[in-house]
Parts: structure tokens; sequence; C-alpha cells
């Protein structure tokens, strides 16, 4: 070992809380998105860190029709990329649970007082 070696050791590590890696992989999420749907909430993630790699669960609403998988998909890779850019951290897994589905049918129907 090198004495530079040797000092950055002797220095410490950096730690990202959880909290932080959650708030850029809802942000990631967002950026993904080709938009929130009207009415809808933005996207909220958790994250559990363990070594140096992030398991992410990311929460949304999704407009409908559209195509889900895609959104899903790009959401993942949005994610995987963003928390590996900003914090350097690896992210095995991005689950994405679809809270609920927005139509202009519904959101109408609704202002009347009824859903369809």
């Amino acid at each position: 070992m090198t004495t530079d070696q040797a000092g950055a050791a002797a220095r410490g590590a950096t730690t990202i809380a959880d909290r932080v890696v959650a708030k850029i992989a809802a942000q990631a999420a967002r950026e993904a998105l080709d938009a929130v749907p009207k009415g809808g909430s933005a996207p909220h993630a958790s994250v559990v860190v363990h070594r140096g790699t992030a398991r992410v669960a990311v929460s949304l609403e999704l407009a409908y029709p559209s195509d889900l998988g895609r959104q899903c998909g790009a959401v993942r890779g949005q994610v995987k990329r963003r928390v590996r850019e900003l914090v350097g951290m690896e992210v095995p897994e991005v689950a994405v649970h679809v809270e609920r589905l927005h139509s202009p049918r519904t959101a109408k129907d609704a202002t009347r007082g009824r859903l369809a």
C-alpha cells in the first residue's frame, strides 16, 4: 500500500444516506416519464443500500392509454443510470409499481361527480 492509499483509508469514507439515493431515484423516474398525468402524483422511491449497491422501488402513476411497458422500462433504465452517475452505486434491481392509471375519460367523469 502506498502512502497515498494509506492516507485515503485513514481519512474515512463518504456515506450517502438511503433517503438521498431515494430522492435521486424519484427525480430520475420523473425525467424518464413522458409527463406526470394531469391530477397525478409525482413518482416516489424507496431504497435499500447495501455494500455499494442500491435496490430501488419506484411508485408512480401513468397516463392510460399509453405504452406502459415502454414507460416502466424507461424508468428502470433512467434510475439505474442516474444513481450510478450521481452517487457511484450500482443498481441491480429497480421494481416499478404502477399505483394508478389516469385516463382522460375517467378524469372528465370525475369532474362531473361520477366515475365511469
